[in-house]
């Protein structure tokens, strides 16, 4: 772990390097409102000043009113560049571990192309890395944040649409067969207990207490990280799932973000009122937001049991964005979900393996020990990339195996220098298979 630097920071030309306080709320607003709105219109991203007031609160269960970091022009008292790191937990393969995600990224542009992002960016690493985080994850615009040590390795959104001629209708005389309401304080258990029935179809997750489950519960209208939480019924009352959506449209879309039913509640029967529901939902917030609303969707990832359910109705289908990720210590993390990691295995040919196993990555590489399928060690591996070496993956590219983004064909396809001999491929395929993830992270 290297040393956290020290702040406030002089960079230089009157600016400095500091943390948020809960006084920079409103500036801090104002700034992010400005930097993340419409380069076209000029119209402010008043969401996005309403999550950084609320995040600045000093009630969020993961953040703290320093968690900002602030380039301030000292003469003229101007945020000038900012960025965030807001903790949490996810899961791979149901071992759990720390994340750090950077967020709210921003730099004026009459201030760009000074490093102030990577000055920023060096000091919520060594943030991440006290609070014992494994990784880092951010979403972000198309290729900058590998200039950071990310690549993209976890799917983000994605999912499948209709329009106004798609939403089933009920026949005449037909009753509605399942009903929504806003979720309430007492809901919060069985979301919870939905929640993390549905997490089980995921390689990679983002893990949720009771803490974080309140505050969608109660987050602010403002905030463009808003949920709005609805429990679906039977007609006699009784809780049969969850769904969650935005609190505006999007792009004059209403998605549905969270979409889980309680064990045998078919999705054939319930689906249709939920895409009911959506599409009222959307026409409410078209008056509102006086936009006409275009579209419903399920923006739950690749795959998810609504889709099929929903075919018929679901006529387009929108592929997912990336995360970005960095793992910082590779060796440590593989040890730290190495139990997962042995259970892909077991499923494999190669289960009850014993050997070891080479990569290079070409200026590093990684060596992995099997004992009857357990794997006993991961450690680092200098040897550069020679007739030692087992398969090799260029740059970061393993992390998509790694997190079952990519398969190893997908990825040989991908880079002609990716490569495996033929015991590695069997290797590597057991223990890394491809697998969807859905990662619905803490705001």
């Amino acid at each position: 772990m290297g040393e956290t630097p020290h702040i406030p920071q002089h960079l230089g030309d009157g600016l400095i390097l500091r943390r948020s306080t809960a006084a920079d709320a409103e500036a801090l607003a104002a700034f992010n409102a400005r930097i993340h709105g419409d380069h076209e219109t000029g119209e402010p991203a008043d969401g996005v000043a309403g999550w950084t007031r609320e995040l600045l609160r000093g009630n969020h269960p993961t953040f703290c009113t320093d968690d900002f970091t602030i380039v301030e022009d000292t003469r003229t008292g101007q945020v000038v560049s900012s960025l965030n790191l807001i903790s949490q937990v996810w899961s791979y393969g149901g071992i759990e571990f720390g994340v750090g995600r950077p967020e709210l990224v921003g730099t004026d542009p009459g201030y760009r192309r000074r490093g102030l992002v990577r000055r920023q960016m060096d000091l919520v690493h060594a943030w991440s890395a006290e609070r014992g985080h494994l990784l880092q994850g951010i979403t972000g615009i198309p290729w900058y944040y590998r200039q950071f040590g990310y690549e993209m390795a976890l799917d983000l959104g994605g999912g499948r649409y209709g329009y106004g001629p798609q939403v089933p209708r009920l026949k005449e005389g037909e009753t509605e067969p399942f009903r929504l309401r806003p979720a309430g304080e007492a809901d919060l258990p069985f979301i919870a207990q939905l929640y993390d029935q549905g997490r089980k179809r995921y390689r990679v997750s983002c893990v949720r207490d009771a803490a974080m489950w309140r505050r969608e519960l109660y987050a602010s209208p403002e905030s463009d990280a808003r949920r709005e939480l609805a429990i679906i019924e039977t007609p006699d009352g009784q809780p049969a799932g969850l769904l969650a959506y935005p609190a505006i449209l999007w792009h004059r879309t209403i998605p549905a973000t969270l979409y889980e039913l309680s064990q045998g509640v078919s999705w054939l029967a319930a689906t249709p009122s939920v895409i009911r529901y959506l599409w009222a939902i959307g026409q409410a917030y078209g008056s509102r937001q006086r936009q006409e609303v275009e579209a419903f969707g399920m923006s739950l990832g690749l795959e998810h049991p609504a889709y099929d359910a929903a075919r018929r109705y679901l006529v387009r289908t929108r592929a997912p964005y990336a995360w970005y990720l960095r793992v910082p210590n590779l060796a440590g993390f593989v040890r730290h979900v190495a139990p997962a990691i042995e259970l892909n295995l077991a499923s494999s040919p190669a289960d009850g393996h014993s050997g070891e196993l080479k990569l290079t990555f070409y200026r590093s590489g990684l060596r992995l020990v099997l004992d009857k399928g357990r794997l006993v060690r991961v450690e680092d591996w200098e040897s550069p990339f020679d007739e030692e070496s087992d398969a090799g993956f260029p740059g970061l590219t393993f992390l998509q195996l790694l997190f079952g983004y990519r398969s190893l064909e997908e990825l040989r396809y991908a880079f002609a220098d990716c490569w495996a001999d033929d015991r590695a491929h069997v290797l590597l395929a057991g223990l890394f298979p491809k697998q969807v993830s859905l990662v619905w992270p803490v705001a």
